[in-house]
């Protein structure tokens, strides 16, 4: 797979990871306070829930790394939490978590 043919994929995976969380209910019209986005923890435990910090934080910052041609991130393994932190959701988060592992193997350059 070319560099482009890998940014073109992870940046159909994104759009996919939005349009299921959409789809599920698990997309958000009001961003958290500036206060809970700035938060220096891991996946801003303290102040989000993992699927606001995939939303808000994520996503958004893969696409602004896309968009500007910044080089993105060698490694991402985000699936073991997504799993875990949808365990208490009622929605059927099945398609979500395909979609997580699939952009962690795009990013990480895995075929796993």
């Amino acid at each position: 797979m070319t560099d482009t043919d890998r940014l073109h994929r992870i940046a159909d995976l994104l759009l996919a990871i939005e349009q299921e969380m959409r789809r599920i209910g698990l997309w958000e019209a009001t961003a958290p306070s500036p206060a809970s986005l700035a938060s220096t923890l891991p996946f801003c435990h303290d102040t989000l829930e993992f699927t606001q910090w995939l939303q808000w934080i994520f996503l958004a910052r893969m696409r602004a790394l896309l968009e500007s041609g910044a080089p993105l991130p060698t490694a991402c393994d985000i699936h073991p939490l997504a799993e875990h932190s949808f365990l208490e959701l009622p929605q059927d988060t099945t398609r979500l978590l395909e979609l997580i592992a699939q952009i962690d193997r795009a990013i990480s350059q895995r075929s796993d």
